[in-house]
C-alpha cells in the first residue's frame, strides 16, 4: 500500500501562544474558537463518596458537565450569601 502524502501547514499566531498544525484549509484566526467565560484555575476538592455521588446524579439531571454544575453551585451560593447580607 502506497503512502499519500499530505502538505501540513503550521499556524503561526499573532500573539504569543502555541503553534497549530493545520490539516485542512483555514487557519487560526483573532477571535475564532470557544469564548472564554473566566479564568480557569486548577483546584483538587476532597470530598465524601456520598456527595460526589450526589453531584454526579445532578449532573446527569442537568445534562452537564461537572465543571458546569460546580460553577452554578458556587455561584449560586455566593448570590444567596449576598442576598441575605443586603
Amino acid at each position: 500500500m502506497a503512502m499519500t502524502r499530505k502538505s501540513i501547514k503550521v499556524g503561526v499566531p499573532a500573539e504569543e501562544g502555541q503553534l497549530s498544525i493545520l490539516f485542512a484549509r483555514g487557519g487560526p484566526r483573532d477571535g475564532a474558537g470557544r469564548k472564554a467565560i473566566g479564568v480557569t484555575k486548577k483546584v483538587s476538592l476532597t470530598l465524601p463518596p456520598e456527595i460526589w455521588d450526589e453531584l454526579e446524579n445532578r449532573r446527569n439531571q442537568l445534562a452537564c458537565s461537572q465543571s458546569e454544575l460546580l460553577r452554578r453551585l458556587i455561584e449560586a451560593s455566593i448570590q444567596s450569601e449576598t442576598k441575605s447580607e443586603g
